[in-house]
């Protein structure tokens, strides 16, 4: 009896054991789609590399799912009629994993299309890894069950970024200058709304919002930033609007402090650094000095491609898909979805984890100030200079409240 007993519990130990790695040599495609090409392809670029990168360094052995990951390139062109068509492509060639970040225009086309894609068409279901589309709205009132945020939203960044600000007395006139679209003009509506809350001494004496994409020249715009007599500026911009940004307040000889999102995506650094040390502020949920791990990446990632890794949501999405896949002993999109919901894992910058509520990644977030590069410290753009955290924050400080109304599929 206690012999039988003991091979019925073997058998079981085997049966398990074997369930946990029924996927173990999968490949799990996953479809990227951001530009490629136009005015914002060298960020593009930039971050096709960094998915790449990152699937390939824990694919195997290197995550609990022992799946390989393969990241696949499908240009967007930054145009939400674009994205929809390469969402098409990506799932008649048999992608279940899609991700893209570049535009939440881009974005909130792709989230209302996987969402009625899985709904006609169950048992081909798809998952939407969002890595940089800021937009409030996609983990609020849009949330979808198959839509998962791995940046910080505009919420969670101004809130961040307004607490660092509060306490800087320099800060009494503000000049907004934004992208016209929504990530933009909630830049300004969410820093409004933070500071009027935190600092309501803190005037705003201008504010802009250009077309994306399209100015070839900022000089009227800072021309316009002298005259305000504004003592600080605030912008969202990113890629070539910010890199051209930079350039004319270069040009113009002015020197204010400058808050920012995005100061180290591709071509920007390039830019401060013509202008020497200057007060430059980015708020991001990561920088360039980390360790560990991440920073031997980045080291690699600069070896490999004389280029800079700096999306690390690519890092984040790699572990938490392996470790969802694990939970689910499976590669299949819909028991992932419900593994990754709620799911956490060690990164970083300590424990992240996906809000099950929203699907909104909560996670610890920076500020850094761009100065010169002392020994040890990593070279940003091979310019000398780099970002240097000087602020970090627990993942309750910048966590913002979510209206989702969460719809689950039946079951989930």
């Amino acid at each position: 009896m206690k012999f039988a007993l003991k091979m019925v519990a073997v058998a079981a130990l085997a049966a398990a054991s074997g369930m946990a790695l029924a996927q173990k040599g999968e490949t799990v495609k996953i479809a990227f789609m951001d530009p490629l090409s136009g005015p914002f392809a060298n960020v593009g670029q930039n971050q096709l590399k960094s998915w790449q990168f990152a699937a390939e360094h824990f694919s195997g052995a290197k995550n609990p799912a022992g799946v390989k990951f393969e990241v696949v390139g499908f240009d967007n062109k930054g145009s939400p009629q674009e994205s929809l068509n390469t969402l098409k492509a990506a799932i008649d060639q048999g992608f279940r994993y899609i991700t893209q970040g570049n535009g939440s225009g881009a974005g909130l086309a792709i989230l209302d299309a996987v969402s009625k894609h899985n709904e006609r068409n169950p048992g081909k279901e798809v998952i939407y890894l969002n890595y940089a589309a800021v937009d409030p709205a996609m983990t609020n009132e849009k949330c979808d069950y198959w839509h998962f945020r791995l940046d910080a939203d505009t919420t969670m960044k101004m809130e961040g970024l307004t607490t660092f600000m509060k306490d800087q007395p320099k800060v009494k006139n503000v000049y907004l200058l934004n992208q016209n679209y929504s990530h933009g003009q909630q830049v300004a509506k969410y820093f409004k709304e933070g500071m009027a809350r935190k600092r309501p001494d803190v005037k705003i004496v201008g504010e802009d919002l250009h077309p994306i994409g399209q100015v070839k020249d900022f000089a009227p715009y800072v021309a316009k930033i002298k005259q305000s007599g504004a003592d600080t500026i605030v912008t969202g911009n990113w890629g070539q609007d910010l890199t051209l940004l930079v350039k004319a307040i270069n040009d113009a000889g002015l020197k204010l402090p400058m808050y920012t999102y995005y100061s180290g995506v591709t071509g920007t650094p390039t830019a401060l650094a013509a202008g020497g040390e200057g007060e430059v502020y980015v708020i991001a949920y990561g920088h360039a000095n980390h360790t560990g791990e991440l920073g031997q990446m980045g080291a690699e990632f600069k070896k490999k491609f004389n280029d800079d890794y700096y999306t690390y949501a690519t890092y984040n999405g790699i572990q938490l898909l392996g470790a969802a896949i694990a939970k689910a002993k499976s590669t299949n999109p819909v028991p992932v979805a419900k593994a990754l919901e709620g799911l956490s894992i060690k990164s970083f910058g300590g424990d992240v984890t996906m809000r099950a509520s929203d699907h909104q990644l909560q996670q610890a977030m920076y500020v850094t100030k761009w100065q010169k590069a002392k020994k040890g410290e990593y070279s940003v753009e091979n310019t000398g200079y780099t970002f240097v955290p000087i602020k970090q924050m627990d993942p309750y400080i910048s966590s913002t409240p979510t209206s989702c109304q969460m719809k689950r599929p039946s079951g989930g």
